[in-house]
């Protein structure tokens, strides 16, 4: 790793007065920021290339603190675009599990790491891995295999579910708690520190009021990160009325898993109170709109809840409900989506939207005093957006150009921890085509296998 020199380029730091250097430098050392400032062709600047091993002219690009996507399902990646006109609950049952049944270990790696190289490539340095798909003993680590080799930071959610309307996919308490302390165990600060582990109960109808109440104290003794799907059909409401008398976060709340450490994923159908408790708890609200358009959940009341002073974040969701998970395409629809949904051209300016992607990612993962902006200091994890582009350029505003125009094929250099993980646009850790020709030769296999009792995975068009 050594020392690096990103310089001559647009920095957006992000920090707390959102300042900018045009042109600027950032000055790595090992795994953490150096120096941030302006950039002049003098003496010192000299200094700092002769002694950089690594050197990076960002003429025409815009470096960004690597985005956290908040949210995601990687298994998915084996998913996408199977059916593009189905309900949540019809989704789940002809296409998600079905094909979660019939992957086995090694599909899990490919899809994650297809995954992982998909958000290096849009500009995430860290992803939220919801993993529920518990067939295999070895699928977890499958996926955090994934991650150590694409060099990407991750934190994998193990998910689990005692009332999943799956039964194959239902677990048992021991199970779902055991494997967890077991990954603790084998996996928590892997590869540098950049492996994580969080517990994520799937969601309020599908887990037992038993497990969530245990899953509260599993969490808090254990100092663990809880991410749950909250909320983000009005039928999950109806569910939970039925069974318990509450409200989706009511009964999270109720159970005592709502906290600093929460993070309620969708949100979709809050009301004032629930609202109310997220802020008074100081949980943080993961919001995936391009998940939230694509299967009509709804759209959450993220103005309302940001001038609340709820953190919100934001994440792709899974490639089944995207299809794809391009963080900076994500940018553009949270923007696009409330002002519509709202009729107010005014809301959601883009330096907003991207401290929701940085800074509010790096505290919704407790994380703030290493991660979401550049200052000295802090993780070397950044990115580098060109700029110089037919649909981009010119450009009047850096944060409406990343916001507006730019996609993830725009970005051509990310840095993780001071490694050099995507060089023009190219992924430097891993052979990018040959992980693609072995995943396009299971998914073929697969769908022969499905097709039979499931005819959305023969359609061949």
């Amino acid at each position: 790793m050594s020392k690096k020199l990103i310089y001559n380029g647009t920095i957006m730091t992000m920090n707390a007065t959102n300042q900018i250097f045009k042109p600027g430098y950032v000055y790595l050392e090992h795994d953490v920021i150096v120096e941030v400032g302006a950039w002049s062709e003098d003496g010192r600047m000299d200094d700092l290339k002769a002694e950089a091993a690594y050197v990076y002219d960002a003429k025409g690009k815009v470096v960004i603190p690597g985005i956290i996507n908040g949210h995601t399902h990687l298994f998915q990646t084996f998913m996408r675009g199977v059916s593009d006109h189905s309900p949540l609950a019809q989704w789940l049952k002809e296409i998600i599990w079905p094909m979660s049944l019939a992957m086995e270990p090694e599909d899990f790696y490919l899809a994650a790491l297809i995954g992982c190289i998909e958000n290096l490539k849009s500009g995430a340095t860290y992803i939220m891995d919801h993993h529920y798909i518990h067939t295999y003993p070895e699928n977890d680590a499958s996926v955090l295999r994934a991650m150590v080799d694409s060099g990407i930071r991750g934190h994998l959610a193990r998910g689990g579910s005692d009332l999943a309307g799956e039964v194959r996919l239902r677990e048992t308490e021991e199970q779902i708690f055991g494997a967890t302390d077991r990954l603790l165990d084998e996996w928590e600060g892997a590869a540098s520190g950049r492996i994580r582990i969080a517990l994520g109960p799937l969601n309020l109808y599908g887990c037992s009021r038993g497990y969530l109440e245990r899953a509260a104290v599993f969490s808090r003794d254990r100092h663990l990160i809880s991410h749950v799907h909250v909320a983000e059909t009005s039928e999950q409401i109806d569910t939970t009325m039925a069974r318990y008398g509450l409200r989706n976060l009511e009964l999270l709340n109720e159970v005592g898993l709502l906290g600093e450490q929460t993070q309620v994923v969708h949100g979709v159908w809050l009301d004032d109170g629930e609202l109310a408790m997220i802020r008074d708890q100081g949980a943080s609200v993961i919001h995936c709109p391009v998940s939230n358009m694509y299967l009509a959940s709804g759209v959450a009341r993220v103005p309302e809840m940001l001038r609340m002073g709820i953190n919100v974040a934001l994440g792709t969701d899974g490639p089944g409900s995207n299809n794809c998970q391009d963080n900076l395409e994500v940018l553009k629809f949270t923007a696009c989506l409330h002002k519509v949904n709202e009729l107010d051209a005014t809301l959601l300016p883009p330096i907003d939207v991207l401290r929701m992607a940085t800074v509010n990612g790096a505290k919704a993962v407790g994380r703030s005093n290493e991660l979401g902006s550049l200052e000295p200091g802090k993780k070397a994890d950044l990115v580098a957006v060109d700029m110089m582009k037919a649909h981009i350029s010119p450009v009047h505003r850096a944060s409406s150009a990343l916001v507006y125009n730019a996609n993830g094929n725009d970005v051509d250099l990310v840095i993780v921890g001071g490694n050099v993980v995507v060089d023009k646009g190219v992924c430097t850790w891993v052979d990018e085509q040959e992980i693609l020709q072995r995943a396009q030769a299971r998914i073929n296999v697969l769908r022969a296998k499905l097709a039979g009792k499931y005819p959305v995975f023969a359609d061949n068009e």
